[in-house]
């Protein structure tokens, strides 16, 4: 068999104890297009189901038993040899398939080709010429008299690959047209509202049907996710609505930078000489041959974001790329308006609250190189630069830069990744940095820049510790401690804000009842609904399930339900009763789901529309109000005492992060913080700002407890739609693993936990189980773990059972 050109391919949907590249034979009419990085469609199996996959490499060699690729389906590579590098480095260090990880890496939805091919006039070519074959395909298509999509055709005529079609198109038969489809998904905010002059006199509507038509009519025009939270419906419901013609749906752009035009009037930062030394001492660093990581420490409010600008301004003609990374996408609105008044349309932002198309034309500036900055969230490290210069990761201890999900990769060390293979700098910046990161800095393996002091006038806030049992104990059953409550008075008489901090949603956190004493629970997970008074009704924030409150006790059937906790919902009402003349905003999940929400709402706040802002944690970090001089946190205990190892760490980070958003303009700021536990000492030492001394004592509890820094944590997890089929998979998991590493890796240093229950086991009615080993996160040690996991993924007794792994989780 001669020899020929042969695709390595990556194939989708391909279960990570089979995944590999395979081999495919490129066709000739494809060679020129079929090139490494490109997304092709091919046979795969023994069905020979079509299969997108992306092509990894190419070379030369025996093309007997092979199968042919199909179609190419980009005009070019939409992955360069660093991406697929990148993609390579995640599969083996996330344990996540090839294309898994070249999904994350392309933005949703992102446009590819469908061929068809229609059949042209016999005067322009002659019929007698071709073949009888030809023939059969020239009269098929010329029957529809419309182009048709190759997969249509191949399927028909039974044919490998499109080459039949292309000798036609080449002996001027047939036609040949590319449609570019997209593939929609909810990142598009999909709009409902009332078809005009409708009349539904005169239509049968179930009692759902008409609360939701009388819903969208009132709105005008709602969002079908807010159509589902209010009333409680599924998207099939408003779905029949559509179905009878009495609402029509449309997709509203999420988010849109209106105006990227540099401000040429903005006056040249100033930087202090401590700002300067810094930012001196990174461009070195940037302008070193070498990779390298830095750690900008900074006091809340020491000006860090200007360090990062003139950092930019001294780098950006050098017409690499650059990638400035924020937590949340709350955050996004303030960078991207400080950083478009200096570069213009020189920046592109990349998260997900960018409706489809955005994303998609965002994607595309950065790759054609008409944009050199991408501010966004986590998925902007991926930004498709040819060549990468600098990467900034602004508030680089927030776990929101973590996936969850499948491929579960952290950011930072893609960042650090990307970075070392262009030579390139990665500045991790923070007032709170992780614990492995400043200890990577006090070691040397990180260079350290620091900012000591607040820029220009202002000071750090004064931090009062409100005792809630001594509230308690005087009669104050409000919530807020009389010292909040006098300050908040305070700021709405002097126009000065306020912001309120309670990391929880809802109203009421829980429902029990005095009868049986058993709390209202989600049928589909081991977790208490939460109350949300916006539309009456019990949601669970697991899996979604809500249902109408009533007072009756789903146990015991009695009539004494009653509520506990507090969420923002109760938090905003009550406040609102204290100070009914205050204009107060509400920030958080269920505050934000509808067009543009983060950008309106900060730049309300900001713009002095409101006097309080009650949030979650998302009003804690990164955020700029010159006019706020009070912070308050409702309930600093119950983030205080989570069942995790980093809960400290957390709760550290989250206090100092809300006490910083005080003081930040010319007047001096104040913070309250409301505890049952005023003596803990993370309390006292977030309150004076005291990283220094918190990591002296973190650092040594983390060596003596073997935790990372000085080691990783490696959690194993098992889900099934059976209890104990999740429990006997993780025990024969462990079996099998700790019998390969006694047999091959003797000398390998291992503590292993478990199995035992996830902290919610339960979770849309699938089971979830637990190991969690202690390691060092080196390539013999992924060996050992993907060898395990491609045994046990190919385990017939074990087939109902997923396993997973998830290096440095977030939550153990």
């Amino acid at each position: 068999m001669m020899n020929s050109r042969i695709a390595e391919i990556a194939v989708e949907k391909a279960a990570y104890s089979f995944d590999k590249a395979f081999d495919y034979v490129i066709p000739d009419s494809m060679l020129d297009k079929a090139v490494a990085g490109t997304r092709v469609l091919v046979p795969f199996g023994r069905g020979n189901r079509k299969r997108q996959g992306i092509i990894t490499a190419v070379h030369q060699g025996e093309s007997k038993g092979l199968k042919s690729v199909i179609s190419v389906l980009d005009d070019e590579p939409v992955l360069n040899d660093e991406m697929l590098k990148t993609a390579a480095f995640m599969k083996s260090h996330y344990f996540c398939t090839f294309y898994e990880a070249v999904k994350t890496m392309l933005p949703a939805g992102i446009n590819y080709k469908v061929t068809m091919y229609g059949a042209k006039d016999e005067s322009e070519f002659s019929f007698d010429e071709l073949t009888d074959e030809e023939k059969r395909v020239y009269n098929y298509l010329f029957s529809k008299r419309k182009a048709v999509k190759s997969e249509v055709l191949l399927d028909a005529f039974g044919y490998s690959t499109t080459e039949p079609f292309e000798l036609l198109v080449q002996k001027g038969a047939l036609y040949k047209s590319d449609e570019i489809f997209r593939k929609v998904n909810d990142a598009v905010m999909k709009m409902a509202a009332v078809t005009p002059e409708v009349d539904i006199s005169g239509v049968k509507l179930t009692e759902k049907q008409k609360n939701v038509f009388e819903l969208i009519e009132m709105a005008g025009a709602i969002s079908v996710k807010e159509v589902c939270y209010f009333t409680g419906v599924t998207a099939a419901v408003v779905d029949a609505l559509c179905k009878k013609g009495l609402i029509y749906f449309f997709d509203e752009e999420v988010f849109r930078i209106e105006n990227r035009q540099k401000d040429s009037s903005l006056k040249e930062i100033v930087l202090s000489e401590e700002q300067q030394s810094a930012c001196d001492s990174l461009y070195n660093e940037y302008d070193s041959p070498f990779p390298s990581v830095s750690l900008l420490y900074g006091v809340t409010g020491s000006g860090k974001t200007s360090v990062f600008i003139k950092l930019i301004e001294k780098v950006i003609d050098d017409g690499k790329g650059i990638i400035v990374m924020v937590p949340e996408i709350s955050l996004t609105p303030q960078f991207v308006s400080q950083f478009a008044k200096r570069f213009g349309d020189k920046i592109a932002v990349f998260h997900s609250a960018l409706s489809l198309g955005e994303r998609l034309d965002e994607y595309k500036r950065v790759k054609q190189g008409l944009a050199q900055i991408v501010i966004g969230t986590r998925s902007a490290v991926f930004a498709p630069f040819d060549k990468v210069g600098l990467i900034i990761m602004d508030e680089e201890q927030e776990y929101s830069y973590k996936s969850e999900s499948s491929p579960r990769y952290h950011a930072r060390e893609i960042a650090k990744f990307r970075c070392s293979y262009n030579n390139a700098l990665l500045v991790l910046s923070s007032a709170t940095p992780s614990i492995e990161t400043y200890y990577y800095a006090q070691t040397g393996r990180y260079s350290l820049n620091t900012l000591s002091a607040r820029y220009g006038k202002a000071v750090l806030p004064e931090v009062v510790v409100a005792d809630m049992g001594e509230e308690l104990k005087n009669g104050n059953t409000s919530g807020f401690s009389d010292v909040l409550l006098q300050n908040i008075a305070y700021n709405i008489e002097h126009k000065k804000q306020s912001i309120l901090l309670l990391n929880r949603r809802g109203y009421n956190t829980f429902v029990t009842c005095r009868a049986c004493g058993e709390a209202v629970t989600c049928p589909n997970c081991s977790i208490s609904l939460t109350y949300h008074s916006a539309n009456n009704r019990l949601m669970c924030h697991y899996c979604g399930y809500s249902v109408p409150y009533t007072d009756e006790c789903p146990v015991c059937h009695s009539h004494r339900l009653t509520f506990g906790g507090t969420g923002t919902q109760r938090a905003e009402k009550d406040i609102s009763d204290i100070f009914p003349e205050a204009r107060i905003l509400r920030m958080d999940t269920d505050a934000t789901s509808s067009k543009s929400s983060y950008e309106k709402m900060i730049s309300a706040f900001a713009d002095g529309e409101y006097d309080i802002l009650v949030g979650t944690q998302m009003v804690a970090k990164g955020l700029d109000f010159p006019n706020v001089t009070l912070v308050g946190v409702l309930n600093a205990d119950h983030m205080l005492y989570a069942d995790d190892y980093r809960s400290y760490e957390r709760s550290f980070s989250l206090l100092t992060q809300v006490v910083g958003r005080s003081g930040r303009g010319n007047d001096k700021g104040m913070a309250v913080i409301q505890t049952f536990t005023p003596e803990n000492l993370i309390i006292s030492m977030a309150s004076r700002q005291d990283y220094n001394t918190f990591y002296s004592n973190e650092i040594k509890v983390r060596k003596a407890m073997l935790y990372p820094p000085f080691a990783d944590i490696c959690l194993i997890g098992f889900v099934s739609q059976n209890r104990e089929d999740a429990f006997k998979g993780a025990r024969k998991f462990l079996e099998l693993f700790t019998e390969e590493a006694k047999k091959n890796y003797p000398n390998m240093p291992l503590r292993i936990l478990g199995p035992t229950p996830a902290l919610v086991v339960k979770i849309s009615n699938k089971y979830r189980f637990k190991i969690i080993i202690k390691c060092k996160n080196n390539s013999e040690f992924r060996a050992l773990l993907s060898k395990i996991l491609c045994e046990f993924g190919k385990s017939k007794e074990f087939s109902g059972v997923t396993a997973y792994a998830d290096m440095n989780a977030l939550v153990c």
